[in-house]
């Protein structure tokens, strides 16, 4: 009791006190003095609101995916001749740009390669990958994997791209001729089974059984990483993990990461009994052996994958790379998929010649797609192509400003994020006249030649561009084809129908709305 009322308690509780108090200062000063330097050289940089302070415009920011995707865009169109607006999402700054020569120098440099403070979100899910790693180990990662995205390798996933293309021509066979249908999910499970099988060569049968717990488990999760991002309250984890959305974070999360663990373990096991075959001369065995050769995924690439030093990747690495595939590589394709359907039922005439460029490929021949034929479907690569422009799978992503740099006469102090809006940059009639036309032969090459390259960007650009544009690509022609060679499409609904949500991928906020009619035979073939 005599420590509790004074004696030699007190003046240890008086220099715990201080201590604590020197510690707090000591984060929160420097916290401070970086956020009135940033907000003092950054008020030349027109705004787009109220900025309170720390606060900043959160407040005026939609929470909704299709509102706040609105908004951002409004902003664009009415500040259009502006170089770049700047925003604050609480206390952090960020620049947005939506114009190729303000772009350039940013996405061209090897300085400004860090993603931005939003993705830290991701981390949990795909720790650091490619996608969210920054410095020596996002270079060490990316020369590593680089190769396995040769298109010789590429080539071997075309057979799943074909079998799956295949399954889902048989699903839409049932809905043909019986009107109106939302053919967004078909469209969508059939890339996710493609992805499933090429990263991590499992089957899931998505197309069949959508609801799989991991299936629910990824949708969820995107969706609760974006509504986050975009809530200065909900980043403190200790307040965040407390929350019913921090607890369904959590859930989803430990399937995700179940899901690939296991299936890392027992790729590793039978590419290991391979081996022992292999080596023992084995090559009667028309079971496993020969199954792991036909069909190799991007995970046993990583498995063997080494760098300059012999080093492999450990398996917490090899997670990373996996789960970041799967996060970036079905939602995705499947959004310009689905895009690209919509917007050729909405224009029979560049249907039609679509059809004649796959008839003048295929003929009357329901044979697989080859790569060849990949090839020579030039018509439809601009297509594809057009319909990224318009409606660009990721809406916006974001960079950190690692320097202080000089943007179109602004100083950009260095700790900036820079938000990039594809949807917009693509939109600059200087570079696209009547930007909101359907033209794919924008994209042939001698309309293309002069071009900025970074007045369109779907896969970013630079250094840090998608490593699996070409993988992509291949992805939408191979599935495009299939649908196309069997079907005629109808857009259900017009441009002006569709609300658009802007999330991590932008995607009709009611599904997409098409008919489907079989086509007959072409007499002249």
């Amino acid at each position: 009791m005599e420590l509790l009322s004074g004696g030699v308690f007190t003046p240890v509780l008086a220099a715990a006190a201080a201590v604590l108090l020197t510690l707090l200062l000591f984060s929160i000063v420097p916290f401070f003095t970086d956020y009135i330097r940033k907000w003092k050289i950054m008020m030349p940089i027109p705004g787009i609101g109220p900025n309170i302070p720390l606060l900043g415009n959160s407040l005026m920011l939609k929470p909704g995916g299709g509102d706040f995707f609105k908004q951002i865009i409004e902003y664009s169109e009415v500040l259009r001749h502006i170089p770049l607006i700047k925003l604050w999402l609480g206390p952090i700054p960020f620049l947005v740009g939506y114009h190729a020569e303000t772009l350039e120098p940013l996405l061209s440099s090897s300085k400004h390669m860090d993603k931005s403070f939003a993705y830290k979100f991701l981390h949990p899910w795909l720790g650091l990958g490619l996608l969210t790693s920054t410095g020596e180990k996002w270079r060490i990662r990316r020369k590593m994997i680089t190769p396995t995205f040769h298109f010789a390798i590429l080539s071997e996933f075309l057979e799943v791209m074909n079998e799956q293309s295949k399954v889902l021509v048989e699903k839409l066979n049932s809905r043909a001729g019986k009107g109106s249908f939302n053919c967004f999910m078909d469209v969508t499970l059939c890339a996710l089974d493609i992805i499933c099988e090429t990263a991590m060569g499992r089957k899931i049968q998505a197309q069949s059984n959508s609801d799989s717990d991991y299936i629910k488990a990824i949708y969820e999760m995107s969706d609760l990483i974006h509504r986050r991002q975009k809530m200065p309250w909900l980043w403190p984890d200790f307040i965040y993990h407390k929350l019913n959305a921090g607890k369904r974070h959590n859930k989803n999360l430990n399937i995700l990461h179940s899901f690939t663990d296991q299936t890392i373990l027992e790729r590793a096991q039978e590419l290991k009994n391979a081996k022992a075959k292999a080596e023992k001369g084995d090559d009667n065995d028309s079971g496993e052996a020969k199954q792991t050769k036909k069909r190799r995924a991007f995970l046993d690439m990583l498995l063997e994958a080494t760098d300059d030093a012999g080093n492999t990747l450990s398996h917490l690495d090899i997670r990373e790379e996996v789960d970041t595939f799967m996060f970036e590589g079905h939602d995705t394709t499947a959004a310009a998929l689905n895009w690209s359907l919509f917007l050729l039922g909405s224009h029979p005439d560049n249907q039609e010649t679509v059809h004649k460029e796959l008839d003048d490929i295929f003929g009357q021949s329901d044979r697989p797609a080859t790569t060849d034929d990949l090839k020579n479907m030039k018509y439809l690569e601009a297509v594809i192509k057009e319909a990224l422009r318009i409606y660009p799978s990721v809406p916006f992503f974001a960079r950190t400003i690692t320097e202080d740099c000089i943007i179109n006469g602004y100083t950009i102090p260095k700790g900036v994020n820079a938000f990039i809006v594809p949807y917009a940059l693509h939109r600059d009639p200087e570079y696209f006249p009547e930007p909101e036309e359907f033209k794919p032969e924008r994209f042939f090459s001698e309309n293309a030649s002069g071009r900025n390259p970074y007045a369109y960007i779907p896969f970013s650009a630079g250094l840090r561009n998608c490593i699996g544009q070409r993988f992509a690509l291949m992805e939408e022609k191979v599935v495009l084809s299939a649908i196309l060679r069997n079907f005629t499409v109808k857009a259900s609904q017009t441009r002006e129908d569709i609300c658009l949500v802007g999330e991590l991928i932008l995607r009709p906020q009611d599904g997409m709305w098409i008919e489907l009619q079989k086509r007959k035979p072409n007499p002249a073939l």
